[in-house]
């Protein structure tokens, strides 16, 4: 929720939540105003014989808050999905990005890079 301007409007256990998050729709630095904008990263791995490959990096353009009509409209039609959190043991709510909602409604938001070339999967992404 850190990350975000939008409202997560999503179900969680038959229940609609709605949760801001936890930045500005606007940032202003030195007397100017911005849109808030959130770039994510997200690193893919294989362990291949006691070593840790590289294998594809995502990069996702989070939308701005005052996108969320086009983005998160409702509790069916958004980009997030229930996050890591036990709120039985009292931790804060947190939602994960879907990288293929995102991509639905936009695809240059959501970019994959594909390291050694791996087959069939980075069909339609960049490779280095």
């Amino acid at each position: 929720m850190s990350q975000t301007s939008m409202v997560v409007r999503q179900w969680r256990k038959g229940i609609v939540l709605d949760e801001k998050g936890f930045l500005p729709e606007i940032s202003a630095y030195g007397e100017k105003n911005y849109l808030t904008t959130t770039c994510l990263a997200h690193f893919m791995y294989k362990d291949e014989k006691n070593n840790h490959h590289l294998k594809e990096v995502t990069i996702a353009a989070i939308p701005n808050g005052r996108l969320q009509n086009e983005y998160n409209p409702n509790v069916d039609e958004g980009i997030w999905l229930a996050g890591r959190n036990a709120p039985t043991l009292g931790e804060d709510f947190r939602v994960r990005l879907s990288f293929a909602k995102l991509k639905q409604k936009a695809s240059w938001r959501v970019q994959t890079i594909c390291y050694d070339g791996i087959k069939g999967r980075c069909e339609g992404k960049w490779h280095l």
